[in-house]
């Protein structure tokens, strides 16, 4: 088999999106199954269509246009699909063909897509995305009501609703006061202006804790989170934590040994900089003479991976990457050349190594979609 490789279990991402599903649906939230980490991957798409998810979400509109033209694509053909970030003024024609949503901060580019839905004889939905606290996109709480004003004034252009993101950029954790202030404002809206908001969209997988905190959780005015990691890697990305009951194994990486010797584990000559500008510090572990280790190199890099982002098995430790190298330390036995090894990933791994055209990705469909 090709390698490196990802290894997707589908049996295990619908069992994810499923569960998750079933618990958010008891709070009156429903799901977009976000596609971005899978690089719009038609495979997981259709599964967490399978599971119930009533839209898809991904970031970039290539991804979306190869989902919606796959030849495996035609429930995504029928399924509302919104692009997460503010689209670009140079791919509007792109955005209003094949996104039926999309996030929005700027009225420059929703009147762009006001103008290009009139061409096309379509109407494009928004869903105006608020600041409250990450620092990354958003239009300011105090300026939001004025920029209503403008987007529903716009012809072939239909306000679906508001949404916030948090704990991306700044690691803001989605809490009580936050979404209690974006649920203010979804009411405000609409006593503003005698309209109903669609979609009052909390965030994303970091929302999980929050949204599932039982009783104690208020969830207002909620009723959409964007879910990806936690349905990918069964985990929430605030500490990283398992989540009850999901796999947290459905994607694996697979490398192959290309080297495999004993070797001193002090580098030695002067130190410089490394490929990628990074010096060792006197005080780094990796100037420490610790005789002669074992020592292999996988044929994978940073071109591929981030190697921070990688759990190796038992027995096995990363100790450093070039963009094409991988090299690792074992302990117990021996590695050939031509042996493979397998890793757990975290979002950051996962992102990248789905993005490189030399990781192969390998799926296990799914035999029962019931």
């Amino acid at each position: 088999m090709a390698a490196p490789r990802l290894e997707i279990d589908l049996d295990k991402i619908y069992h994810n999106a499923h569960e998750l599903l079933t618990r958010l649906s008891e709070r009156g939230i429903s799901v977009t199954g976000v596609t971005k980490a899978a690089l719009g991957s038609v495979e997981i798409a259709n599964t967490l269509l399978q599971a119930g998810v009533i839209s898809l979400g991904d970031s970039r509109i290539e991804n979306i246009k190869a989902m919606r033209l796959a030849e495996n694509g035609a429930q995504i053909k029928d399924t509302e699909v919104l692009l997460l970030r503010s689209p670009m003024l140079s791919q509007v024609t792109q955005v209003v063909r094949y996104a039926d949503t999309s996030c929005n901060t700027e009225i420059d580019i929703i009147k762009k897509l006001s103008v290009e839905a009139s061409k096309q004889g379509r109407t494009h939905q928004i869903l105006l995305m608020v600041e409250l606290g990450d620092l990354r996109e958003g239009i300011m709480p105090e300026d939001l009501i004025a920029t209503v004003r403008e987007v529903i004034g716009l012809p072939n252009i239909f306000l679906k609703g508001i949404g916030t993101n948090l704990a991306c950029r700044s690691g803001v954790s989605p809490d009580a006061a936050n979404m209690a202030k974006l649920s203010e404002l979804a009411d405000l809206i609409e006593t503003t202006f005698d309209l109903t908001l669609d979609v009052v969209s909390g965030g994303n997988s970091a929302n999980i804790q929050w949204a599932l905190n039982g009783a104690q959780t208020d969830t207002g005015r909620i009723n959409n989170l964007r879910l990806g990691e936690a349905i990918l890697l069964g985990c929430e990305p605030l500490q990283r934590q398992a989540i009850d009951g999901l796999h947290t194994d459905a994607i694996t990486l697979v490398a192959e040994v290309i080297e495999s010797k004993r070797k001193p584990s002090q580098p030695t000559g002067d130190i410089a900089q490394s490929a990628f500008g990074e010096t060792l510090l006197p005080n780094d572990p990796a100037l420490t003479d610790r005789g002669i280790v074992r020592q292999a190199i996988l044929a994978i890099g940073i071109q591929d991976i981030d190697p921070d982002g990688l759990q190796a098995p038992a027995g096995i430790e990363i100790l450093g990457a070039s963009s094409d190298h991988l090299v690792i330390e074992f302990v117990k036995g021996e590695l050939l050349v031509g042996e493979e090894v397998a890793f757990q990933l975290n979002y950051s791994a996962l992102l990248r190594a789905m993005t490189s055209p030399f990781v192969s990705k390998i799926f296990t469909h799914r035999q029962d979609a019931s």
